[in-house]
């Protein structure tokens, strides 16, 4: 009896610790299936924001790229550099041989290959045509004067050298875009002397002269250069009479276009500015019958009355 009490008793303990064994390794194996799910949570949040710092990487990079790519362009100075490599006395030589025609246009003639000297020309004129408007009392409805100064300047050397260089294109010139902004920069230093002259001497038959003169010399030396430069006696005929055309036509615009008959031309064509009736002061005649006044002091006393109306 005792053997079968003790039998008994090891076997309910046997149960016991067999099912808290059973428990335990249930227990564990929850824990490691949390422990899983962790960490392939994890795991994905973690390629998400690896990803996501990628990404931001390569943008910054592309962005900074960029950004360095765009301030060398523009603070590279060594792009405009051979354009504005030029001497003081090589531009004073190149002013003064603008002025002078060549002669043997047999083969081509050399062309400044630089833009200091058109730039700085074409500034001058914009000082010049800004002087001649505030003498000449112009006004602009729309703009201001050193606006529409640099505008009109600007405008007809980029504008005219464009479309002479498109023809010289189809003319089978022998003369690139730059030499073209140097040929025609260096042309309006006529123009300047010009312009500079009369617009403090105020006398059209002095205009004239310097016109056919000074402005006559520096078109046909453009002309005698594009002539060396171009085949053919019809093409030659086109760009040049072009050329001629323009550039004479130019300076009479620039004389012409801003002075007071102009803009009187301009009221009419727009609009009549009808100014105050203006009384006159006339006479009185002598024979006044209900008057009985003295003719002198009757026409006294109307011109009185036609100053003050007058002044105010």
């Amino acid at each position: 009896m005792e053997n079968m009490d003790d039998t008994s008793g090891s076997s309910f303990e046997d149960m016991g610790e067999l099912h808290q064994r059973l428990r335990e390794e249930e227990v564990d194996a929850d824990a490691a299936a949390a422990e899983e799910e962790d960490g392939e949570f994890l795991g994905m949040k973690g390629f998400k924001g690896q990803l996501s710092r990628q990404v931001a990487d390569q943008m910054w990079q592309a962005g900074k790229r960029q950004a360095s790519r765009a301030f060398s362009l523009y603070a590279n100075i060594d792009i405009l550099r051979p354009y504005f490599d030029v001497e003081p006395a090589q531009v004073r030589s190149r002013l003064l041989e603008s002025m002078i025609p060549i002669k043997m246009v047999n083969f081509p003639q050399k062309i400044a290959g630089e833009l200091y000297g058109p730039l700085m020309l074409v500034f001058t004129l914009v000082a010049i045509l800004l002087h001649g408007m505030k003498t000449s009392d112009t006004i602009i409805r729309e703009g201001t004067l050193m606006g529409t100064a640099i505008g009109t300047c600007f405008g007809y050397w980029l504008g005219v050298s464009s479309f002479i260089y498109f023809l010289a294109y189809l003319c089978n010139a022998q003369i690139t875009m730059l030499q073209m902004l140097a040929l025609l920069g260096y042309g309006l230093f006529g123009h300047c002397i010009v312009l500079f002259i009369t617009y403090n001497i105020h006398l059209h038959a002095l205009f004239y002269l310097f016109w056919l003169l000074v402005g006559g010399l520096s078109t046909m030396r453009m002309v005698a250069v594009l002539v060396s430069r171009t085949v053919g006696p019809t093409q030659r005929l086109l760009l040049c009479g072009t050329l001629a055309a323009l550039h004479m036509l130019f300076l009479l615009y620039l004389h012409f276009a801003y002075h007071k008959v102009v803009e009187g031309i301009l009221d009419t064509l727009e609009g009549p500015n009808i100014p105050p009736i203006q009384r006159v002061p006339r006479d009185i005649p002598a024979m006044i019958p209900a008057a009985r006044l003295p003719t002198t002091m009757l026409n006294a006393t109307a011109k009185a009355i036609a100053v003050t109306l007058q002044s105010h």
